[in-house]
């Protein structure tokens, strides 16, 4: 696959607890980009966040949550990111989906 110049960077925010169909969301969001032939995706754990609800979620000791931030991060060429948009949103409950430009400068496997 060939992937430079300029394209877009899909940011979704979410919580670790979040599922989908009795799977963790994080992993159905990747398992279904992967389906749809993206170029890739690195899923994030935070230790510390907040979001819409003013909630803190945090690994500090004194207050372990186990339902840290997750950021699932993709970078594709514009058509495909904007394609697999509504399904995302409709596997999203709660979170945040962001997009940037970005310019692709290095996209390769090794041998």
């Amino acid at each position: 696959m060939k992937l430079e110049g300029t394209g877009l960077l899909l940011r979704i925010y979410l919580g670790e607890s979040d599922h989908w169909h009795r799977k963790p969301l994080y992993q159905a969001i990747v398992e279904r980009m992967r389906e749809r032939g993206l170029a890739g995706a690195t899923v994030l754990r935070g230790i510390e966040g907040f979001g819409a609800k003013q909630h803190l979620h945090t690994s500090r000791i004194l207050s372990l949550s186990e339902d840290l931030p997750v950021l699932i991060e993709a970078v594709d060429a514009e058509d495909k990111i904007r394609a697999i948009i509504p399904e995302i949103d409709e596997m999203l409950g709660d979170g945040l989906m962001t997009l940037e430009k970005v310019e692709v400068i290095t996209y390769r496997a090794g041998d």
